[in-house]
């Protein structure tokens, strides 16, 4: 089997004191499950690896059960392949407009397709300050005044669209890509 790479993005680790979890500690326990070319960036849980496995719902399942055992609690994990990283990367509609503050662009990463009642609730709650488009499994987010300042967060999302949710800024997906080309 080829060796294939992929990018895990964990939900809710070292967010205000909970769910702590060093990085070198992170790296170790993906070389404990068998994954090489370990790479973190930053504090919130990006980790570029590489493995024969094929299957991201089953490699998303070993680091939950590598999580659990070795840190004692739950987190949500989603794992993509390089390709998917790059179609998320590429496929972000605010970069046609010439307007946009790239630093201010967040990337809302969905466990599963969004419930289409769920998207007309969150077009009612949106101002005119921020503003989102949905693709795929994917929340495009323009937020002017902060992501720290904006209704449109994780939490509204996993409840209006019934899906799980992990949000990166657009500098994250930006490294996690060039990490993912290493």
């Amino acid at each position: 089997m080829a060796i294939k790479t992929y990018i895990g993005l964990l939900r809710g680790i070292n967010v205000s004191g909970h769910h702590k979890i060093k990085m070198t500690e992170l790296k170790q326990l993906f070389i404990e499950l068998g994954f090489v070319n370990v790479t973190t960036y930053i504090q919130s849980g990006n980790v570029v690896f590489q493995t024969d496995l094929e299957e991201p719902d089953k490699i998303e399942q070993q680091i939950l059960n590598g999580i659990q055992q070795t840190f004692g609690y739950k987190v949500q994990v989603l794992v993509l392949n390089k390709k998917s990283l790059e179609t998320i990367f590429n496929s972000n509609p605010f970069l046609q407009k010439s307007d946009i503050d790239i630093s201010k662009l967040h990337v809302t990463l969905l466990s599963n397709e969004p419930v289409y009642e769920g998207i007309q609730q969150i077009n009612e709650m949106t101002t005119n300050q921020d503003d989102f488009e949905i693709v795929d499994k994917c929340i495009y987010l323009y937020c002017p005044n902060s992501y720290g300042n904006t209704k449109l967060n994780n939490n509204l999302f996993e409840k209006k669209l019934k899906v799980s949710a992990t949000t990166r800024n657009w500098n994250t997906i930006s490294k996690l890509v060039e990490l993912s080309n290493l």
